[in-house]
């Protein structure tokens, strides 16, 4: 038991850092023309793989070795998926929220909540869809060396999916909202405070346990230090709160890229990436 106590601190030394979000789209171009002239996304790089028919992109707000950034996917010939109940949506933090709403407009983007200040709060929030039907969350807020700053999911109990990701993976849950005029309770979980770093936001809706996961969100890559002390932390928080891995800590085919990736016990799903190869892959 010693063991496994010195194990689980492991999370918390290790250096870790949200690097990207997975999802996939019916057409990359008109997402990256989307993202680039509606968010104001940079397009950092595109990769085309045609003996295993994709092509990925990645845009963010910052370069990849500092900032998170969203990984785009197109799979050869598929051209709509389905989003499913349980992905909830992404935030971007912007000095201006309403000329951010104008922007979408313009570009015949889908406004789904015009600007304002949220319900029993004083942000000023906004929700837009992409062409894909992504929802994101407009929120304005100061100057941030992170505007890409959430990932929301939804998930069938909020206690134990705080549980899971302190312990699998060292995150804090940095802040909880309790709605019961709305029903519905929210985690905000990361490695730094809110305003300067994403944070992974769950969402508990009062009664609902399951959702269905649709094949269009993927996962959320996290950097570490060794994948291997990574992975048998998230087997001892598997074994005691659910979840599973789905592939065994080791280098990737072809790319050399050390990872282990996982479900937490709703079914979503993270992959650890080597910090230094992640790093390599980079140059």
């Amino acid at each position: 038991m010693a063991e496994n106590a010195d194990l689980l601190e492991w999370p918390k030394k290790d250096k870790r850092r949200f690097l990207h979000v997975v999802y996939r789209v019916g057409d990359l171009d008109r997402t990256i023309q989307f993202y680039t002239e509606c968010f104001g996304m940079k397009l950092l790089r595109k990769r085309d793989v045609p003996e295993e028919k994709y092509s990925n992109a990645f845009l963010g707000f910052g370069p990849e070795t500092s900032n998170f950034v969203v990984e785009l996917t197109y799979n050869y010939g598929v051209s709509s998926y389905d989003i499913g109940t349980g992905f909830g949506h992404f935030a971007i933090s912007t000095q201006d929220v309403s000329k951010m709403v104008e922007a979408v407009r313009a570009k015949g983007g889908n406004v789904t909540r015009e600007p304002g200040p949220v319900k029993g709060g004083g942000s000023v929030i906004a929700f837009v869809k992409d062409p894909d039907g992504y929802m994101f969350e407009l929120i304005q807020r100061g100057p941030t060396p992170e505007p890409l700053c959430q990932v929301m999911l939804r998930v069938g109990d909020l206690d134990r999916a705080i549980k899971f990701y302190e312990k699998a993976l060292g995150m804090r849950l940095l802040r909880r909202i309790e709605r019961p005029e709305y029903k519905y309770t929210i985690g905000m979980m990361g490695y730094a405070e809110e305003y300067e770093s994403i944070v992974l936001e769950l969402t508990y809706n009062y009664g609902v346990t399951e959702y269905t996961k649709g094949n269009a969100y993927a996962q959320i890559a996290i950097g570490t230090d060794d994948v291997y002390k990574s992975a048998e932390v998230v087997k001892i928080a598997n074994q005691e709160l659910g979840g599973k891995i789905t592939r065994e800590a080791g280098p990737l085919p072809g790319l050399g890229t050390k990872i282990v990736s996982f479900l937490d016990p709703d079914g979503w799903k993270t992959v650890l990436v080597d910090n230094e190869d992640f790093l390599k892959e980079l140059e």
